[in-house]
């Protein structure tokens, strides 16, 4: 998946695989037998969502290491 504009305001996704823009959608994240739904940007056909970088490695992080913590 490739971002076209980098704006994050103006940004439109598309999915590499299936040349479709990416839309909002709920999504079902595990991890440590636990899973949390978030609302993510994914392909309406194939259904691959997109995590942004400063997602992944932030509040994604820190619930991953509050879970482990437990």
């Amino acid at each position: 998946m490739t971002s076209q504009k980098h704006d994050a305001e103006e940004m439109t996704l598309m999915c590499m695989k299936c040349s479709l823009p990416l839309e909002m959608g709920k999504i079902g994240i595990s991890y440590l037998g636990n899973t949390f739904p978030v609302d993510l940007p994914r392909c309406p056909g194939c259904g691959q969502a997109y995590v942004r970088e400063d997602l992944a490695l932030g509040k994604m992080a820190e619930v991953e290491k509050l879970l482990e913590d437990k």
